[in-house]
């Protein structure tokens, strides 16, 4: 689990293709005599497993369902790449509950400077958009953020300089991809909404303070 908050930008290395998989390479200034085989690291929102570290980069292998899902697949060396390593129990939890389990992609439609932040827009399909609500959380390429405003075709969020100097927003541009991951709360009560025998209503959550 992870909170949204970036540690450091890596840049891949390499994304070799195997089978249905592929194994990503990053280069990193994470602590990497800190980091363990088999821990876990989100890359731009992406959970992912160390498989190898040598000197200055890790290696991890990727399934074929994140490769359907995130943007790892069209990830090319040179790339920058947001790094966090998983929440350890007696952390403050500065951001929100991130799983590292993306729910697909969108793509960034256009990015506007306003009163000293820079607003994103970013469009996505409605099998995410479904669980987004203003301000409610979402991460994005693994950075949690504040939603603050639901379009049709998506939703916009504002981002303060020191956050774009400190992952890779600072250089996305219109018609890039990122990975979209949805507040897993949202989507619990989305799913318990919908079921008849639930006893959760609108009015319920209003009474206990949920809406």
């Amino acid at each position: 689990m992870f909170t949204g908050l970036i540690e450091t930008v890596g840049t891949v290395a390499s994304v070799d293709k195997h089978g249905s998989g592929a194994v990503i390479c990053v280069k990193t200034a994470l602590p990497l005599d800190e980091i363990s085989l088999g821990e876990s690291i989100s890359v731009s929102g992406a959970c992912l497993t160390v498989t190898s570290k040598a000197t200055d980069r890790i290696t991890a292998d990727v399934s074929a369902e994140t490769l359907m899902r995130t943007t790892i697949g069209g990830k090319k060396a040179g790339d920058r790449v947001n790094l966090e390593r998983a929440l350890p129990l007696n952390a403050r939890l500065g951001g929100h509950l991130v799983y590292g389990h993306v729910d697909g992609t969108g793509s960034i439609r256009e990015s506007k400077a306003a009163a000293g932040s820079r607003v994103f827009h970013i469009r996505a399909d409605a099998n995410i958009m479904k669980y987004l609500v203003i301000k409610g959380s979402v991460a994005v390429d693994g950075v949690s953020l504040t939603v603050s405003a639901v379009r049709p075709d998506g939703f916009e969020v504002a981002l303060i300089p020191l956050t774009l100097e400190w992952t890779t927003f600072g250089t996305l541009k219109p018609g890039d991809p990122v990975n979209i991951e949805t507040d897993i709360i949202g989507k619990y009560v989305h799913k318990f909404m919908g079921r008849e025998d639930s006893g959760v209503s609108l009015d319920f959550l209003k009474e206990h303070g949920f809406a």
